[in-house]
Formats: C-alpha cells, sequence, structure tokens
C-alpha cells in the first residue's frame, strides 16, 4: 500500500507525474492524479493489473491499470462489449515516460443499472483471464456479434496537436455495442499507444479524440498518422476484415 507520507509527499506525486504528457499535472485534478498514484503503486507491487469495480448511484465505475502494450484496450473493450455492458463514459490518461502505465475509468451499466456484485466479479475474472490469455474474447464476440460488418458514416482524420504536443486521431461513428472493441483492435494492428481519450456520446453517434504513440512509444509523423487514419476508417467500415 502506498503510506501516508508517499501521497502526502508532493516529490513522489510530482515525480510519477513526469511519465505523463505534460498536460497532465496542469489539467488533471489532483485527486485523479493521487488515484493514479496509488494504482500506479499496486501495479509495481503485484506486476499485476488492477480491476476495481465499485458501483455509483445507478453507474458502476470500473477503474484499470496496467502496463500500456497496443493489444490491452482490445482486450479491455472486448470483455466490456462481450458482456453487453454499456458504457457512458471514458476517462483514460497513459504515461508516455517509462514505465509506460496506462490508467482508464469507464462509467458502465448493465440494462441501466449498476452491476452485480456476481457480475462485477465475473467480468473482473474475465478480464484477468483474457490478459494472461486463458480467455479468447474475440470468439466470444463472434457468436454476439458480426464483427467484419462496416459502421455507417465512419469519419477518421489524423492531426498533431498544437496545445498537448501529440499525434492526435479524431474518429466518429454511429455508435455500436463492439465499437470501441473495433477501434481498439485496429489500433493494435497498427501497434499504437493510446496515451489519452476524450469521448463523447451524442444523438447514437460517438465522438472519440485519441492521443496516441507509435510503436515502443515513438511520435507518428503526419504522412504517417494520414495513412493510419485511413487503414483505422477501413477497420470500422468492414473494408478489412477483423477476423
Amino acid at each position: 500500500m502506498v503510506s501516508d507520507f508517499q501521497l502526502r509527499n508532493p516529490d513522489v506525486l510530482k515525480r510519477f507525474n513526469r511519465s505523463f504528457p505534460d498536460f497532465y499535472e496542469q489539467f488533471v485534478g489532483r485527486d485523479v492524479q493521487l488515484q493514479n498514484l496509488k494504482l500506479g503503486f499496486q501495479i509495481h507491487r503485484t506486476n499485476q493489473a488492477v480491476i476495481q469495480i465499485v458501483p455509483e448511484g445507478d453507474r458502476s465505475i470500473l477503474h484499470f491499470a496496467h502496463r500500456n502494450h497496443s493489444y490491452l484496450l482490445s482486450d479491455l473493450f472486448g470483455v466490456m462489449a462481450a458482456y453487453k455492458l454499456t458504457i457512458h463514459n471514458v476517462s483514460l490518461y497513459g504515461h508516455v515516460r517509462p514505465p509506460l502505465l496506462v490508467f482508464v475509468k469507464l462509467v458502465l451499466s448493465e440494462q441501466g443499472k449498476p452491476l452485480t456484485k456476481k457480475r462485477s466479479e465475473s467480468v473482473r475474472r474475465a478480464l484477468h483471464q483474457t490478459l494472461s490469455g486463458e480467455f479468447a474474447v474475440e470468439q466470444m464476440l463472434a457468436m454476439e456479434f458480426n464483427l467484419n460488418e462496416g459502421l455507417p458514416q465512419v469519419i477518421t482524420s489524423f492531426y498533431q496537436d498544437q496545445v498537448f504536443h501529440l499525434p492526435a486521431l479524431l474518429v466518429e461513428s454511429a455508435n455500436h455495442p463492439a465499437l470501441l472493441y473495433k477501434l481498439m483492435h485496429a489500433i493494435w494492428q497498427e501497434e499504437l499507444l493510446v496515451v489519452n481519450i476524450n469521448f463523447m456520446l451524442w444523438r447514437g453517434r460517438v465522438r472519440l479524440l485519441l492521443y496516441l504513440l507509435g510503436p515502443n512509444g515513438s511520435v507518428i509523423p503526419d504522412y504517417l498518422g494520414s495513412r493510419i487514419a485511413a487503414k483505422i476508417k477501413d477497420h470500422l467500415t468492414g473494408n478489412t476484415a477483423l477476423l
């Protein structure tokens, strides 16, 4: 556990924050910073993913933290889709420098209600099994969805964010239960790391702004980013087979 002294020590938090993009310390609330610090210590201590699901009103909150890999979010959102959970909001902050941890908060519900204790434990177990390779989420999803069916009215574009100084991918699409899985699976195929997400759901459409790093944490040049945006669109519209 993180000691009270460590949490109160501003130098510990400041050193931890240096691994995030430069905007993190300025724009992210201190409560979130401290929560991520606690989760980071837990990863360091156990060398395993941290998965916590707690009820909050008529929703459930899932906290997920692990060492960032290009496949990681595909596994996470694949399990969410397999369990047919509704995602109301996504918050994600990832390191851009070693140790390259990522911290995700999902606001969830199931049929308009928070997950039961039994359901939460089942989801948590499925996530651990997926990450360890025991649970093939693609097979379960293939029974629920036609993953090669394209989504309508998909828009993708790539640019260099001049405020956050990071490559950014904008994705807009009609909402679909497997949208985030399909998107993160495509991100995995391109060997990219997601280090921040802005998520907006409005009138049946989803708008996602993803801040990215290339393979091994490299910077993505404009010419390559434009090709990535086109390939991501092909994945989402069904022009590239998922399975």
